[in-house]
This record gives C-alpha cells, sequence and structure tokens, in this order.
C-alpha cells in the first residue's frame, strides 16, 4: 500500500477524497488520506480550518505533510479561483489559456516547496466545474425542469467545464449559485459529485483525469 496525504481547501474538497477519490485509488493500493488547511492557529481553543487569505498557510501545512516519511506522496486539492496575491507565480502569471495558467502556478508551487514528494494540483477554475461536467444532474437536484441552455446559458463555447471562466460573476459557483440560492456547497457539492460519478468527471476535466493518474501510478 503507498499513502498519498491530500491537502484541501475546504470541508467539499476532503468528503470529495474521502467519498470519490479515496474509494478508488484504494483499489489500487493507494490510500488517499485528506487532511484541511489550517487558516488559523488561535492562542487557545480549536483552530480554523479550510480556506486560503496567504500562501504561507498553504506552505506551512504541506511542509507539515512532508515530514511524514511514510507517505510517498503529498499533493493539494486547491481552487486555482480566489487564490492569494502571494501565492507563487501569481505575480508573473503570463497570459494564456486556464490550462497554461495553471500549468505556470503548479510549476512555480513546486520549485519553492522543492520536495521529489511533493504532487501541486490547482483546480481549474474550482470545484463545482466538476459539477459541469453534467449540468442537468445539477438541475435534476434541485427539481429544476427545462433546458440546461435556458439554466446556464450556452457552455458551447467552453471546451471542458475546467474551462468555465473565473469572472467575478460567471465562475462555475457563481453560475450555480445565480440559479439555485438554495445550493450550499459543503451539502450538494458532493451529493452532485457523486451522481455523476469519476469516470464522467475525468472524461471532461482533462487536468483533473491527469493528477488522477499520477496518483493511480504510484
Amino acid at each position: 500500500m503507498k499513502k498519498v496525504l491530500i491537502l484541501c481547501e475546504g470541508q467539499t474538497e476532503e468528503t470529495f477524497v474521502q467519498r470519490s477519490i479515496a474509494p478508488h485509488l484504494l483499489t489500487l493500493n493507494v490510500v488517499a488520506i485528506p487532511t484541511l488547511i489550517v487558516t488559523k492557529k488561535p492562542t487557545s481553543g480549536a483552530v480554523s480550518r479550510g480556506g486560503i487569505t496567504r500562501y504561507a498557510q498553504v506552505r506551512r501545512d504541506i511542509v507539515h505533510l512532508l515530514r511524514d516519511s511514510s507517505a510517498a506522496l503529498v499533493t493539494t486539492l486547491i481552487d486555482y479561483y480566489g487564490l492569494p496575491a502571494d501565492f507563487p507565480g501569481m505575480s508573473t502569471l503570463p497570459d494564456g489559456s486556464p490550462y497554461q495558467k495553471v500549468a505556470h502556478l503548479e510549476q512555480a508551487l513546486t520549485q519553492d516547496i522543492n520536495n521529489n514528494r511533493f504532487l501541486p494540483y490547482l483546480i481549474i477554475h474550482e470545484f463545482e466545474a466538476f459539477l459541469f461536467a453534467q449540468p442537468r444532474v445539477i438541475m435534476q437536484t434541485f427539481a429544476q425542469r427545462g433546458s440546461v441552455e435556458r439554466v446556464f446559458g450556452d457552455l458551447s463555447s467552453f471546451a471542458s467545464p475546467e474551462e468555465i471562466n473565473d469572472g467575478q460573476h460567471s465562475h462555475p459557483a457563481a453560475r450555480i449559485q445565480r440559479h439555485f440560492r438554495q445550493y450550499r456547497k459543503p451539502i450538494h457539492g458532493p451529493i452532485i459529485v457523486e451522481k455523476i460519478g469519476l469516470p464522467a468527471i475525468r472524461a471532461t476535466c482533462p487536468h483533473f483525469d491527469a493528477w488522477m493518474r499520477r496518483l493511480e501510478c504510484l
């Protein structure tokens, strides 16, 4: 068995690992263990977990996980959308496709961590992109009838759900919340993802699929 530690941005990503990613990898003798980013360490009381406001929070937790010598790999499950300005590579972010931008950031993160047991992964653009692998499932979850185009608009200009843009009012989560105000990411996100299934998400999200292949091949 190979152990993989996955640093997750929030509870939704943690649940995604627990319910979908980990059971699949276990069939390949890979044990995936999620852990939440610690965003605040008070002098007393419980720590706060989830969400990123400074890169130092991410780096501290990655370095901490790498101290576990029994882990074959440490990786991340973090949204590209909303990354803090001090994240490695943000100040030199190139023009180009979302894939080019994220590749630049992941490379910068790799260089900053500088450990051969570390594999960076940023979700393009955010967790809700996975839900658009089958947008009709989103509608069915909220008992919404009609066409996908009428609810979410024309998505045909995006070659992949990962390419749905990161505008303030047009990123994947905003598109869902505009029509389904009852949507709560930690509750509905994992439910919809489970209905869609990993194979459908991987078939439509090449960056995610490439990451999964790396984990499968440990």
